[in-house]
């Protein structure tokens, strides 16, 4: 998934709002539905066809099924020059493609049925009639399917906007968080430690090089490790012994593999504040990575934070949740319910878990 999808105002004329993806299976499959319960409908209502419903019912539907194959094949490979015209036009245009192909088709199949002999249709005089019932069918349904496609759409590009509004907020949010509390541990470690603090400056740097100037541009998972990673070591500088950081990452990690920026980098800081910051001894954030099958066993990457989690008496007032919350957010706009973010908390230690697919 795009870590920057258009709004509905920004969408180029090749993913216009009004118009359905054609090649897609979940539209095919409805254009397939709709036909078929038309064709059960006619078939269940009285008649004075004297021929078994289930042998008419067969050829109807093998005759619908196909008209309908032949509109979204077309209307697929002209999408691309639809998407180009106004709206109304795009509309007009699809609904003209319908009703001329089902018209063709319906006069083909009628003249292949009165040269076989084999009494499918209607008979001959009533070619114009079979012609313009199936015609004015198509109307009706095809009327009806671009308009239930068109609110489809025009609700999932609200939806993609909305959710988009939603992310630049968390990022507003994320990123001077983590601004301040970096600057927070350097200003404490200049008069003590002015080496360490000027080292610190230099990764912290690079840390901003990283995070500020992605502009909403996607990261990938070896760009958000390392982040992670050089977080922790200024966290070091600032706590000393009482941070220790074990780090395992597998040696076939996909580090190319595109997610948000910023994504670790949160659970780390609340790993550190919420778990470490409360002990007087301090304690160990793990910090581990490795390729794995997750949901409906597809590929990816699970990532797991674990630290301490002091007693009840020495924590702080945790926003814990509140990360939580938005880290779940980001996962799911950017990867849907491929992804996921899983919490456990143990009696001694706290465990967030992060699968992110890598297809």
């Amino acid at each position: 998934m795009s870590a920057n999808p258009p709004s509905a105002a920004k969408l180029p004329a090749a993913t216009a709002p009004w118009l359905p993806d054609f090649c897609s299976l979940p539209v095919l499959l409805a254009a397939m539905l709709v036909a078929e319960l038309l064709i059960v409908v006619i078939m269940l209502a009285p008649s004075d066809e004297s021929r078994e419903l289930l042998p008419r019912l067969g050829t109807a539907t093998v005759f619908a099924q196909w008209l309908t194959l032949v509109c979204i094949v077309c209307l697929c490979q002209l999408r691309t020059s639809l998407a180009r015209l106004a709206p109304l036009a795009g509309v007009l245009v699809a609904y003209a493609i319908i009703l001329a192909i089902v018209a063709v088709g319906s006069a083909v199949v009628f003249s292949l049925d009165q040269e076989l002999g084999a009494g499918l249709t209607l008979p001959a005089p009533l070619g114009m009639r079979f012609v313009l019932r199936n015609t004015a069918l198509a109307a009706l349904v095809g009327a009806a399917l671009l308009r239930y496609f068109y609110v489809i759409e025009q609700w999932r590009a609200r939806v993609q906007a909305e959710a988009h509004v939603r992310l630049d907020a968390l990022q507003a949010r994320i990123r001077p968080h983590f601004l301040f509390n970096s600057m927070n541990t350097i200003a404490s470690l200049i008069r003590t430690r002015p080496d360490a603090a000027e080292h610190a400056v230099e990764d912290l740097s690079d840390l901003f090089r990283a995070a500020l100037g992605a502009d909403g541009k996607p990261s990938t998972l070896g760009a958000e490790l390392e982040l992670a990673q050089r977080y922790l070591a200024i966290e070091q500088l600032r706590l000393g012994d009482r941070l220790r950081v074990d780090v395992d990452f597998a040696a076939d990690l996909p580090r190319d593999l595109p997610m948000p920026a910023l994504l670790l980098q949160p659970l780390v800081e609340n790993a550190i504040h919420h778990g470490i910051q409360p002990l007087p001894e301090g304690g160990a954030v793990s910090l581990r990575a490795q390729r794995t099958r997750g949901k409906n066993d597809a590929d990816g990457v699970v990532v797991g934070i674990v630290n301490p989690r002091p007693r009840e008496g020495m924590r702080t007032p945790s926003r814990n949740g509140m990360a939580l919350a938005n880290t779940r957010s980001r996962i799911e706009y950017h990867f849907g319910r491929r992804g996921a973010l899983d919490v456990r908390e143990g009696a001694e230690d706290f465990e967030v878990t992060l699968f992110l697919p890598s297809s």
